[in-house]
């Protein structure tokens, strides 16, 4: 069950929506905390498959911060979800489900935390306490996707 959820009507396919959504280096264009992902060596020759890793690179103020990400769920115009862990630590999972509708898709994005409690509570000094920033998060995301996907669709 996920900690964070939101969902937001896109006028554009959820095909065109997942593409977005699953080509991750594109996910710091819409992410207020994300400012690059890379795939792993060789990973994204094939697309973002199950199994594919990357590397996320992150930013909240002057904290700086990397982690380590796992594809999970890829089925193209439906449900994309991954892991990310920092080292052997799970941190947390994202899926990004998406729902035609009549005028374009729904696209709903779910955070579910899965960090221990002693990491937690190690690095909410440092990072503060993640649900109100990952409510924001998830909100600017959404809003900047369904900005970026209207844009290319009227194009």
């Amino acid at each position: 069950m996920p900690d964070l959820t939101e969902s937001i009507t896109v006028r554009s396919s959820a095909d065109a929506l997942y593409r977005l959504v699953s080509d991750l280096p594109r996910m710091s264009e819409w992410s207020p905390e994300c400012t690059r992902v890379t795939w792993s060596l060789g990973e994204s020759s094939d697309g973002p498959v199950p199994g594919a890793r990357f590397v996320g690179h992150n930013r909240v103020g002057v904290v700086r911060w990397f982690t380590f990400g796992q594809v999970v769920t890829a089925q193209p115009g439906r449900r994309f979800t991954f892991d990310i862990t920092f080292g052997p630590i799970p941190i947390s999972r994202w899926d990004y489900e998406f729902t035609p509708t009549a005028t374009g898709c729904e696209v709903t994005e779910s955070w579910t935390d899965h960090r221990p409690l002693v990491l937690k509570l190690l690095f909410r000094p440092v990072f503060g306490n993640r649900a109100p920033r990952n409510i924001h998060g998830i909100h600017t995301t959404l809003i900047r996707l369904k900005s970026a996907a209207e844009t290319t669709a009227r194009a």
